[in-house]
Order: structure tokens, then sequence, then C-alpha cells
């Protein structure tokens, strides 16, 4: 596969001089990885039409060759960083005004732009590349769906294993272990096992309460493979059903297929909420689906596009974004479901292929 990284560069590139910057400085690590390919937790990058400096320390010195290759001009710094900067940067003659990430930069390091910095000038700047972000290319977009399979594939070993009395944190610890056979590389966030009443937090942390005869349990969790992301929720009973679980869970089900086949690239981000969350509403649940429908994944787990009430902007072709319609009813539970979904060209695909009709286990 062709190597993306200079064209990603420079369409960076484009932005800065539509923005009347000489060059940026880089600070969030996930945009760095998305534009040299450096994994390491340490690097600071500059971007100008003529030069890609990447600053990191003696714990990458090797790595960052790998990683990197001849992309950019690599600066092990056995100090600081910032130090490295400033002499990367002296050696820049035309390069005079700057822009930095306000979204990736700490007070204390802004500090150091305005004093040590002082010789040149910072620009905020925002989303410059979360912007070219959005929009996946094919390996990116295969690489996430590697990470859909691992994350699927762990749920079916994980079902099986499942029994009244066991912790939601023995439960997550036995997908977690899964996720880690399939070949996950991490965990992109902390796996959200919750059961009963707990069903109804959306973003409830795993607990020690144990599983009871009659339970929703919500699994909400994700796998990392070559650093993208996959996001998928899915919902059971543990024993037989209630006529009132079946209602909800049947609503939110319809909701998710209805979003994930009808949400296209060119549409608003508000529009694809509507999709799903006028459903609810119509079935008489809309008060008790409080959060957007979905948002963009990638190299990180929450990324733009966002798929909300209060999101305008189109949604690009090319982007992967989650579709997470939920109902949560407090003190009785709550169900989600949740896909990945690549927007393409002739529509969208669903990445998670998994079962979506309601699961009694035991």
């Amino acid at each position: 596969m062709s190597d993306l990284r200079p064209i990603r560069i420079a369409a960076l590139v484009d932005g800065l001089t539509a923005a009347h910057l000489d060059g940026l400085l880089l600070t969030g690590l996930s945009n760095i990885r998305y534009l040299t390919g450096f994994s390491g937790s340490s690097a600071l990058l500059v971007v100008t039409p003529r030069d890609v400096v990447l600053i990191t320390d003696f714990r990458y010195q090797t790595q960052v060759v790998t990683e990197v290759g001849n992309l950019a001009r690599v600066s092990i710094e056995g100090a600081s960083l910032w130090t490295g900067l400033w002499q990367q940067l002296a050696a820049m003659p035309t390069v005079k005004v700057l822009g930095f990430e306000t979204a990736h930069v700490q007070h204390r390091d802004f500090q150091r732009l305005v004093e040590a910095g002082g010789r040149w000038q910072w620009r905020p700047t925002v989303d410059l590349v979360e912007t070219l972000r959005e929009r996946k290319d094919g390996s990116e977009i295969a690489r996430i769906q590697e990470a859909a399979g691992v994350a699927t594939r762990a749920l079916e070993r994980t079902l099986p294993q499942l029994r009244v009395g066991m912790t939601e944190l023995a439960v997550a610890g036995v997908l977690e272990k899964a996720l880690r056979d399939e070949g996950s590389e991490g965990f992109p966030f902390p796996s959200i096992v919750a059961s009963g009443p707990r069903a109804a937090l959306p973003h409830a942390r795993s607990s020690t309460r144990a599983l009871e005869q009659g339970d929703f349990l919500l699994m909400d969790f994700g796998a990392e493979v070559g650093g993208y992301c996959s996001d998928v929720t899915r919902t059971v009973v543990m024993g037989k059903a209630s006529g009132d679980q079946r209602e909800v869970y049947e609503t939110v089900r319809s909701a998710n297929e209805r979003a994930a086949q009808g949400v296209r690239a060119g549409m608003t981000g508000r529009d694809a909420d509507a999709i799903a969350r006028h459903y609810i509403e119509r079935a008489g649940f809309g008060d008790l689906f409080g959060h957007s429908l979905g948002h963009g994944i990638g190299l990180e787990v929450h990324e733009a596009p966002r798929l909300a009430r209060t999101a305008d902007g189109a949604l690009p072709e090319g982007a992967v974004v989650t579709i997470e319609p939920g109902i949560y009813r407090p003190g009785w539970g709550g169900v989600r479901i949740e896909d990945d979904v690549v927007l393409g060209a002739d529509g969208p695909h669903i990445l998670t292929e998994f079962p979506r009709e309601l699961m009694e286990l035991g």
C-alpha cells in the first residue's frame, strides 16, 4: 500500500498557507501519528512548507527511525524537547509566524511559547489536522475494520462464559482477555459493563455488582489495531426478557437499523441524529435518549465528525462514525446498540457485523 503521509502533510501545508502561517507546532500525539506514523508518547512536530521536523527523546531513538523513516528530520533530545524546539526553529530563518494547537497545549506549555519562544509570533489554531482526519483513506478504513472484527470476535468468545452471579468487573475481565486474545493492541477506553438498574447509566464504570436473573447487561467496548479504534455496544438479558424489556430493546434496535442504513455522506450531523431520535420519540421514549447518536472514530475513539442535535457540519465521504442510539430508564435499566459505519460514496457500510436481535443468556 502506498505511503499517504506526504499527501497528508501537503494538505496540511495548504491549510497553513490559507491561514497565513509560516508553520505549525503540533503537540497532539494522535495528530503527530497521523502525519508521521510515530506512535511514541513524547514528541513535538514542526511542519512548514519546507521542513518537517520531529523532536523526541532517547527512549524512542530506534523506534522513530522505523516508524518515520525519511519523512521527517528527527532530533533526539537528551534533556527537554522544548530546548530542542527552540534550536530547530532558530535554524529556520524564514519561519516567523507559527500556529499552535489550542486543543493540545497545556497552559504551562503556552507560557513556554510566550516566554522562551518570544522571538516568534504564535497564533492559535483549531482542528487543522483534525479536519483532515475526518475523511479516512482506504488504509485507515481497513485498520478500523480489522479492529471491528477483533471486537466482535471477542464478544463471541465472551457471551458463552457469562453467568448469573458474575460481577461486572469479572465480565469486563473476560471481555478484555478475549480482546487481547483476538489481537487488540490495547483498549481505546475502559470497557463499560453495566447490569440491571446500572444499565441506565450511559457511561457507567464497571463495578462489583453481581449479575442477577432478568438483568439487562450492557457492554460497551473497543479494540485497537495499528493505532485505529473500534467502538461497539451490545445489550443482552440474563435469563428471559420481560415484555417491557422487549419493547425497549426493539425500539433501540429499529432506531439503530434505520440510522445505520439511512446515514449518508453530505447530510449534516443534525439530520443523521434525527433519523434515530425521531423514531425513538415517536415510540414514546424521546426523553430517555439523552446523548447524541454518534461520533467519528479513528486514531481516537472520539473524534470528528459529530452526529448530534447541535452538529450542523456536513458528514464527509470516507468518515467512519458510530451509530449508537439508546434508551435509559433510571432505576430500571437501559439499552444501547452501537455499530461502526463507514460513509462510502455508494452509501453506508457497517463494519461491526454482529447480531442485533435480543439475546437471552442462560
